[in-house]
């Protein structure tokens, strides 16, 4: 009874039955393993070949002066900034001065009149008023 080969997880081969093999003759056999064979070497080729673009790579970075950290920096700079005009981003800061907003609201009021940010408000209104009024006196 003809016995079909399989890779195990070491690269060993391991024999077991098989209904496939059955039909296959022994020309087709050896056919099937001469291009398993010439396929598992162009295989380790390809490999070779990809170290060395990739070590090829590598050196190329390091005269243009792109280092690991240099890239990593860009990386990290980049997703910092599609963090920041995130919408996501852009509303829970929003929420977050809309919040510190009312809770000085909600305060007393004298308490209201001490906080900065109602000093900065009134700074910035009394700033417009005198930019309308031109100098005029408008009311208290």
């Amino acid at each position: 009874m003809p016995h079909a080969r399989t890779e195990t997880s070491v690269g060993t081969y391991e024999s077991h039955s098989t209904s496939e093999l059955e039909d296959l003759t022994e020309p087709e056999q050896r056919e099937l393993k001469a291009k398993l064979t010439k396929l598992e070497a162009e295989i380790v080729t390809l490999r070779h070949v990809l170290a060395a673009k990739d070590r090829r790579c590598g050196e190329l970075k390091r005269k243009l002066g792109f280092t690991a950290l240099v890239g990593l920096r860009q990386n990290l700079s980049k997703s910092w900034l599609d963090v920041q005009v995130s919408n996501t981003y852009v509303e829970q800061k929003t929420s977050a001065a809309l919040s510190t907003m009312g809770t000085a609201l909600c305060r007393k009021p004298g308490g209201i009149k001490k906080s900065a940010t109602f000093r900065s408000f009134e700074g910035l209104m009394g700033t417009i008023k005198s930019k309308v009024a031109g100098g005029k006196e408008l009311g208290p």
